[in-house]
């Protein structure tokens, strides 16, 4: 005979893991947000915005290809030379030279060329992110700047 399922503990979430969400504010009175953050809220808007356009957007996508396709270039053009310590015998070697030209001309293309276009979105990301880190700190000081000016008048 089975045991019936314990009563569930407090703060446990009930039976299942089930944690019952927050009510929704919307169509309720919501409290009204500080200036401050409102245009914190402003400029990480508009930071999405940015990164979506740049991942997104045909003329954004086309130079970052560009870029990307110059930098794999790039990359491919290095030849990667390995050295035996011993010299093989020539069947050996021509074996070995043949999987070295098959790397290089049908694997690593394309998988460079997948990891310089995430390098890129991501540095072009992360200056997007820098700036934004730039205005935030700039709302910041104007906040100090203005408190500071209020403290002095009286």
């Amino acid at each position: 005979m089975l045991a019936a399922d314990p009563a569930p503990r407090v703060g446990s979430g009930g039976p299942r893991g089930f944690i019952p969400r927050r009510p929704a504010l919307h169509g309720a009175a919501q409290p009204e947000a500080s200036p401050l953050h409102s245009k914190f809220h402003k400029l990480l808007h508009d930071y999405k915005l940015e990164v979506f356009k740049v991942e997104h957007d045909k003329r954004s996508t086309e130079q970052i290809t560009q870029e990307c396709v110059q930098i794999a270039d790039e990359v491919l053009a290095q030849k990667f030379n390995y050295h035996f310590h011993k010299l093989p015998d020539a069947n050996r070697a021509e074996i070995i030279n043949m999987i070295s030209n098959y790397t290089r001309e049908a694997i690593l293309p394309p998988v460079v060329s997948k990891l310089v276009q995430r390098q890129v979105v991501l540095e072009k990301r992360v200056d997007r992110l820098a700036q934004l880190v730039e205005n935030l700190l700039g709302v910041l000081s104007e906040r100090h700047q203005t408190a500071a000016g209020a403290t002095l008048e009286r």
